[in-house]
């Protein structure tokens, strides 16, 4: 089992920036795909960004690509996604994720996920 906390959610103008992290324990996450997911209130949860076992291999949404940066770092077991320039259809709910799978793009693919935090960018 992996148990995954995110932090670093909060209000920002348009514009501005947030690291979001998110915290692994139970298991190293060297030996899974990490991803992030966000859901904005009445939609349903979208992929924002994903990151392969290595850290070698990225993909974004293109709706955050060049904005957001996804990163890892296996030895301290945590992922970290920073945003820039944000907007506020960035506005949601963040969940990291844990995939068996190198790494992945949809929902299903993952195994383990966070209870999330929220990201409010106001206008």
């Amino acid at each position: 089992q992996v148990q995954l906390v995110e932090s670093g959610g909060g209000l920002v103008q348009a514009g501005g920036s947030l690291r979001l992290s998110c915290a692994a324990s139970g298991r190293t996450i060297s030996g899974y795909g990490m991803g992030w997911f966000r859901q904005a209130p009445e939609k349903e949860r979208e992929f924002v960004a994903t990151i392969s076992r290595s850290g070698g291999n990225t993909a974004y949404s293109d709706s955050v690509k060049g904005r957001f940066t996804l990163s890892r770092d296996n030895a301290e077991n945590t992922v970290s996604l920073q945003m820039k320039s944000l907007k506020p259809e960035d506005t949601a709910v963040y969940y990291c994720a844990a995939t068996n799978r190198v790494w992945g793009l949809r929902q299903n693919d993952y195994n383990y996920w966070g209870q999330g935090t929220q990201v409010t960018v106001s206008s």
